[in-house]
């Protein structure tokens, strides 16, 4: 079944791409449809148009699809086939994925400003107020969402602090800290940034919070003696 499945797949990328030569794409039509949809909440596609090509950019890779017609295309990295759309309701713009067995208008990915960034993009740009308040709205919507995932954030948070670079650090782990506050690990990690980069009233403070979470954490234990000793 598989192969079968295959074998279609590579049929329709061969037949499509002989159609897509005469394909011409209108000024109009190309200014409409291009910029950003959202892929998912933390994710975008990037559509726009080079020579009269039709071009994707997806996880960070730049894709030319299938041109079947003006509003139709396939791309063989997601084995669909798509168009744009406009909901007749709200009039938002949309990237949609053709059901050929159905024949069910979808509203998959909704197109937004240029100047629209995910809250990774916010974080990436140091920008952690935006980026928390757009993780929070994930959290809202899936509170077990991959996109916030404490264990990936503190790895962020230590790539940061091995280079030394200790304010980005801080500033993950303070959102990881946000996203997780029933976590004694968030307030250990952010305790140890704050240690490395010299501030040990903050290091005191947020281990003494892991501490108070979690009695049994050893490295909290000793700094907040430690400390405690010292004052």
């Amino acid at each position: 079944m598989k192969y079968k499945a295959i074998t279609v797949l590579i049929v329709l990328a061969f037949i499509s791409f002989s159609c897509s030569k005469s394909v011409e794409y209108s000024e109009e039509f190309k200014k409409q449809t291009s910029g950003k949809y959202l892929y998912n909440p933390d994710e975008l596609i990037l559509v726009y148009y080079e020579n009269n090509t039709l071009k994707l950019n997806w996880k960070g890779g730049e894709m030319v699809p299938v041109a079947l017609a003006e509003n139709e295309f396939f791309v063989p990295d997601m084995y669909k086939k798509f168009h744009f759309v406009t909901h007749p309701e709200t009039s938002k713009q949309y990237l949609s994925a053709i059901n050929e067995e159905t024949n069910e208008v979808a509203y998959d990915y909704l197109k937004v400003n240029d100047e629209y960034k995910t809250p990774s993009q916010y974080l990436e740009a140091g920008n952690y107020d935006k980026a928390l308040k757009g993780f929070l709205e994930i959290k809202k919507q899936d509170s077990t969402s991959s996109y916030i995932n404490e264990r990936d954030f503190n790895r962020k948070g230590y790539q940061y602090l091995n280079k030394k670079e200790y304010e980005k650090a801080i500033g993950v782990f303070q959102l990881n800290a946000k996203l997780h506050p029933d976590s004694n690990n968030v307030y250990d990690s952010l305790a140890d940034a704050y240690l490395r980069s010299g501030d040990s009233l903050q290091a005191y403070t947020n281990y003494k919070i892991a501490l108070d979470m979690n009695p049994r954490n050893s490295r909290a234990e000793r700094y907040v003696k430690a400390y405690k000793a010292k004052h």
